[in-house]
């Protein structure tokens, strides 16, 4: 979309062309408000673009504010009542977009998520609402109810300002701690960022043997002392991936074990007596493979110094006790994560203590508004942190239309 007319003096500026700010400029301009939105990228929303492997999986049907992590847990729950992901249907549907469900009520668009992007281009547009791409934001002012914005491209005043400039997740992307820059400018407190639905990193023998099996995928239960989550896990050259492993990333701490259930919805250890009993001449090895796949199986009695080659018969039932008991309470210790290059979100962020839960805004400068991922609320992986982009937004437009 084409910049409008330019225009030193708005009603709002946004910073952050991505899901929560082009959607809150929308909303804010539904209401009247002239707005402009500001970034430094080349190309608006790319975070949408890659969601969900180009299909942008927008939003979860079980979104609740029990999949969300804050230092304060109840903080999310207005803006998440108040815009639904029923409510982002509805948008989606008035634009002729249609959606699957996958899996765990994670919705993905029909189309590519170029669709989701043209059609927040498409509400901005509608309201008269400026888009400034590749503009770089050199310093923020507040003083006598004015923000002034001094740009690469002049300077821009508005007495309401929403920093949606989103978190550190994927530098390459264009990801940086402008929006913990201002809020600190602004007097408000940061919880410790970290990365987030990210992959975990290993050395010793557990690099060398999960790097081996590298492609593999298991389903497992994944648990921490406060969380736990049945999905797949992937092996890979680093470590260990796979949704299961990005869900429990955001619930780890450094030096903390994680214990994984393998087959979690299958019960080894009877499995394994039966095979004994029906199947005695076959190979423990062969039994495993009947459960995982060939280069795991492998491992797993490597790992445990148990012979492939012995066969069911001559093996006691206290050692399948034993192998059964290790592979539904396996403890890994991850050395870390990938880091901020491949987490799909921040964890911690601005403090929620300093914003009002129903409208974002800030506590200690009127007319400043904190939303989406800059925010201390991290969502489950499945969609649950663009609805908190669609509904931190939603809460922040209709506040500042008061």
């Amino acid at each position: 979309m084409p910049d409008a007319r330019p225009s030193s003096h708005h009603d709002a500026i946004v910073l952050g062309a991505g899901a929560a700010g082009l959607f809150c400029a929308s909303r804010m301009g539904q209401t009247g408000l002239n707005v402009l939105v500001i970034d430094h990228a080349a190309k608006p929303a790319e975070k949408v673009r890659i969601s969900g492997g180009g299909r942008c999986n927008f939003t979860n049907i079980h979104a609740a504010p029990d999949r969300f992590i804050s230092e304060n847990p109840h903080f999310a729950k207005s803006a998440l009542a108040r815009y639904t992901p029923g409510d982002f249907l509805t948008l989606l549907t008035r634009h002729g977009i249609t959606w699957h469900e996958k899996t765990l009520g994670q919705l993905f668009c029909d189309q590519k998520s170029g669709a989701i992007i043209k059609m927040l281009l498409g509400e901005l547009e509608a309201v008269g609402g400026e888009l400034r791409l590749g503009t770089e934001i050199k310093s923020i002012a507040h003083a006598d109810g004015l923000f002034t914005v001094e740009t690469s491209a002049g300077a821009f005043n508005a007495p309401k300002l929403v920093v949606a400039t989103g978190g550190l997740s994927i530098p390459k992307m264009g990801a940086t701690g402008l929006a913990y820059d201002l809020a600190r400018q602004f007097g408000h407190d940061i919880i410790p960022t970290r990365a987030a639905l990210v992959p975990f990193v290993f050395t010793g023998a557990d690099h060398e043997d999960f790097a081996s099996i590298s492609g593999v995928a298991c389903d497992v239960r994944a648990t921490t002392d406060s969380a736990a989550f049945d999905e797949a896990m992937l092996f890979t050259h680093r470590g260990l991936s796979g949704p299961a492993i990005l869900q429990i990333s955001s619930y780890w701490s450094p030096g903390q074990p994680v214990t994984l259930r393998l087959l979690p919805g299958t019960d080894i250890r009877e499995t394994l007596k039966a095979a004994k009993r029906d199947r005695p001449m076959q190979t423990l090895v062969a039994a495993l493979e009947g459960l995982f796949a060939k280069r795991l199986a492998d491992l797993i009695l490597q790992r445990t110094n148990h012979p492939p080659a012995t066969r069911l018969a001559d093996t006691p039932h206290i050692t399948l006790d034993a192998l059964a008991t290790t592979l539904a309470a396996w403890v890994v210790r991850p050395a870390g994560t990938e880091g901020w290059r491949t987490a799909e979100v921040t964890a911690g962020g601005i403090d929620t203590s300093g914003l009002s839960s129903k409208t974002m805004e800030s506590r200690k400068v009127a007319g400043l508004y904190f939303i989406g991922e800059c925010v201390d609320v991290t969502g489950w992986l499945g969609g649950y942190n663009f609805q908190w982009a669609w509904a931190s937004a939603a809460a922040a437009a209709a506040g500042a239309a008061v």
